[in-house]
């Protein structure tokens, strides 16, 4: 395209007079015009959802009632070409073979773009106004992303505070990845300060002359996180990475002047292209930026901060019943009528047990049993599918979701470990934040094999139901949401979990006794005495949910 129809921008001291006046640019060569082709069509394949999913959820967003998994949604997508599958040779590349399969059909395109071109003896000798575009789309896509995973931070809810039971865990129990989450989780505040520097990132990618700082920050920060997954397994290096990659792509027009500026110390005075457009053109690009920035960044802050305040992004949102919440030693067990002293060898007997704030009952067992390696992503809205409390635990920590009759003091207990779990992040397939292969479901049975559990359906008595109530109604009002009501009503009809049922009698919640039988159907009888544990940690004043 030729200069005329563009805008270079000068300096204040060139366009004073103080400077020499600027030159057109050289036509770029031939090896330049190739690598653009191809980073043209790498890039535009990495900054659009490449999951029939994501496309699916946004057609169905309820945009009057809002969660913000929605949005958050919309900001997460994987990418890339995927035609092909994701592997090479039979390996993810630790889930980077989707990069190198775009890298080299971006590659091929490239070179048939060039032929093409060369055969039509094609006069173009720069992309300029195309660059342009395409570093349109990867600022738009860095920030949005960037925006959407900053807030779960700036109100922290993506590392939540250790609940009761994990406080009471093992710190050899601990996988590194949940040291490393639990770390951040116990300081809030920092938590926040990351938040603050992803969305200032964020923010700073949307307007073209900050763009070079809000690279800059993103690059830093991603770059750090990329180590961090690697250094603890903690599961989404390809999705920090891709930050990276993105900021580095806005970041490479910028190295001869940052270098000519900080290392030659030498003046300097950027040139910026901007294209010519019509007035409605013009109208338009302001329309929808505006438009971005409100959703993004106004928009998505309400509903973090409803999340934050009743819905909890990872920990669940239904309170638990008030008078038996707090840590609690097993003085007594008996199981089908007989005493089990304290052993802590003991395979059966519980030998703590904890009544979170929230709907959650746990115990310890000296018996191991599988663990979920995933980081507990935040997606599920039903309360015993947010599992953190129980991914990277080991020691015997067993953690059940309960419904609590509490007219006639009758707790029905589900287990929050399920062999196969649900898909993380829905509508982020391979390249976004969607987890491990293994919570993608692959390499897994299908779930139509699982053994028809469809006789446990039923499990809770319709006269019982009607007493504990609808559990999807039962948080603030304000975070009650269309996505919240539609994925309560598609609960699984052959969930396989193991689940127990127990009464309980309390005076003031200082002694429980639970009665009933396990998950095994043993008849159990346990005596919970309330123990006043004290911690060197100090709960901080920042903490999500309302119980």
């Amino acid at each position: 395209m030729a200069h005329s129809a563009t805008t270079l921008t000068p300096s204040p001291e060139t366009a004073a007079g103080k400077l020499p006046p600027l030159q057109p640019q050289a036509p770029w060569k031939a090896y330049q015009r190739l690598l653009f082709r191809i980073a043209f069509i790498f890039f535009i394949a990495i900054s659009i959802p490449n999951t029939p999913e994501w496309y699916t959820q946004l057609i169905a967003l309820n945009w009057l009632h809002l969660n913000y998994r929605d949005l958050y949604d919309i900001a997460r997508f994987g990418s890339g070409i995927n035609f092909f599958g994701n592997t090479i040779f039979g390996s993810s590349l630790l889930g980077y073979a989707n990069w190198i399969i775009t890298a080299l059909v971006a590659t091929a395109g490239g070179l048939l773009w060039t032929l093409v071109a060369y055969i039509r003896k094609s006069p173009r000798q720069e992309y300029t106004t195309l660059y342009y575009w395409l570093r349109v789309v990867v600022r738009y896509r860095a920030g949005i992303g960037i925006i959407g995973f900053g807030f779960t931070k700036l109100l922290p809810v993506q590392m939540p505070y250790p609940s009761l039971g994990l406080l009471n865990t093992n710190f050899g129990d601990f996988t590194a990845q949940k040291i490393y989450w639990l770390s951040i989780g116990i300081v809030p505040w920092y938590q926040v300060f990351a938040g603050v520097v992803e969305v200032t990132a964020g923010t700073l990618l949307f307007f073209r002359k900050t763009t070079t700082l809000g690279a800059i920050l993103l690059f830093a920060a991603l770059g750090d996180i990329v180590y961090v997954n690697f250094a603890y397994d903690g599961g989404v290096h390809v999705y920090s990475s891709y930050f990276v990659l993105l900021a580095a792509f806005l970041l490479i027009a910028d190295v001869p002047n940052i270098v000519r500026l900080l290392i030659q110390e030498r003046f300097t005075s950027p040139v910026h292209f901007y294209p010519t457009l019509s007035r409605a053109a013009n109208i338009g690009r302001i329309s929808l930026k505006s438009f971005t920035i409100f959703l993004f960044l106004f928009v998505l802050f309400y509903l973090q901060l409803i999340n934050f305040l009743y819905d909890p992004y990872k920990q669940p949102a239904v309170a638990g019943v008030k008078e038996l919440r707090g840590n609690y030693n097993v003085t007594e067990f008996r199981i089908n009528g007989t005493l089990l002293p304290y052993n802590p060898l003991d395979t059966i007997r519980w030998q703590e047990a904890t009544f979170e704030d929230w709907s959650t009952f746990t115990f310890r067992v000296n018996k191991p049993h599988k663990l979920d390696l995933s980081n507990g992503g935040g997606d599920p809205q039903r309360d015993v599918n947010r599992t953190f409390e129980i991914t990277g635990v080991a020691g015997g920590q067993r953690a059940f979701h309960y419904y609590a009759d509490e007219i006639n003091h009758t707790l029905y207990l589900e287990d929050k470990y399920k062999d196969i779990p649900d898909r993380r992040n829905k509508t982020a397939g391979v390249g976004g934040d969607g987890g491990t292969d293994f919570n993608l479901g692959t390499g897994l049975p299908a779930r139509d094999t699982i053994a028809d559990n469809s006789q446990h359906d039923n499990w809770i008595p319709a006269a019982a139901r009607k007493n504990i109530g609808d559990e999807s109604l039962k948080i603030d009002p304000r975070a009650l949401t269309a996505r919240r009501a539609r994925d309560y009503a598609a609960t699984p009809k052959k969930e396989k979990r193991k689940r127990f049922v127990v009464s309980y009698q309390t005076a003031d919640g200082n002694k429980i006794i639970l009665s009933g039988k396990d998950e095994d159907k043993n008849d159990i009888y346990v005596v919970l005495e309330r123990a006043d544990r004290h911690y060197a940690l100090t709960t901080p004043g920042l903490m999500a949910g309302k119980y």
